[in-house]
């Protein structure tokens, strides 16, 4: 095939998937993936296989995906549970049940209350990249966030968890604040403390990936794309890395552009600049 052709089937396949995301998004019921292949002209397989390279993930998972957002929208407005359910497209509260703690991040009721009958413990640290704040849950630290403003930072635990009771730290909660600080200082000896991690299916799958980056390295979002099986998928890659809320716990910073430049970081590109030196001179 010539390189003219080539872009041009590489067009073509990317406004088919465009397409087919659409009608997902739109539907009531997920088309199956052979209506979706027929609509683009291609086989299942070949189909299936085009979809997943240029977003990442199934043609099944991203319409999973979309059902659960449709569910936290009608949570959040205030709909029952077994409304917004219904309402998203779940056939059955045995379905909707199997995966919702797991792909909504917390369960269907607390969605709803905004984190209402959680209580969440959080204090705010300083270390030499500025303000730290640590807060976790009964499972494990939730949030990590950098930056200048501790007011700000406490506003944005507060934009997460709306609707939960939040705590000061006692002594005990004192002491993983302090840890979390010295990874700030020392990022490549870890840290060794629960986390609650919360996030779809894909960013989790980002996030695993991240954590297997050796201290003092880095990896291209493309790299990451190809060692989770999602060649292609580097903005969704890029995505999930800005929706990380472990900062350092999470090295997001070990993620790079292509030729090695540093781009944006959730908590300020010199923090990142900092925490790889940091790295490189440990190691």
């Amino acid at each position: 095939m010539s390189t003219t052709s080539s872009l041009r089937a590489g067009s073509e396949n990317a406004a088919a998937v465009a397409r087919a995301c659409r009608a997902i998004e739109r539907a009531e019921v997920a088309p199956s993936l052979a209506e979706l292949a027929a609509s683009a002209g291609l086989s299942r397989f070949h189909f299936q296989r085009v979809f997943k390279r240029l977003t990442g993930v199934t043609p099944k998972t991203y319409a999973a995906a979309q059902r659960m957002a449709r569910v936290r929208e009608g949570l959040a407005r205030g709909a029952s549970v077994t409304a917004a359910m219904y309402a998203a497209g779940f056939s059955s509260s045995g379905r909707f049940y199997d995966s919702s703690t797991q792909r909504l991040g917390m369960t269907p009721g607390a969605v709803r209350r905004g984190g209402a009958g959680e209580t969440i413990r959080f204090a705010v640290g300083e270390c030499s990249l500025g303000s730290v704040l640590v807060a976790a849950t009964a499972k494990g630290i939730c949030l990590i966030a950098l930056g200048d403003d501790p007011a700000a930072l406490v506003r944005t635990l507060q934009d997460r968890f709306p609707m939960a009771a939040l705590a000061g730290g006692d002594a005990d909660f004192e002491r993983w604040v302090a840890a979390v600080v010295g990874l700030v200082e020392k990022p490549a000896r870890g840290l060794a403390l629960p986390l609650d991690i919360r996030g779809t299916a894909f960013q989790v799958r980002v996030w695993e990936a991240l954590r297997g980056i050796p201290p003092g390295s880095t990896a291209s979002y493309a790299e990451i794309a190809r060692r989770i099986g999602a060649a292609g998928a580097s903005r969704a890659v890029a995505a999930a890395c800005a929706a990380n809320s472990l900062a350092v716990a999470i090295p997001c910073h070990r993620v790079v552009r292509t030729d090695g430049s540093l781009s944006g970081y959730r908590w300020g590109v010199e923090r990142k600049a900092a925490l790889l030196e940091r790295e490189r001179a440990a190691r």
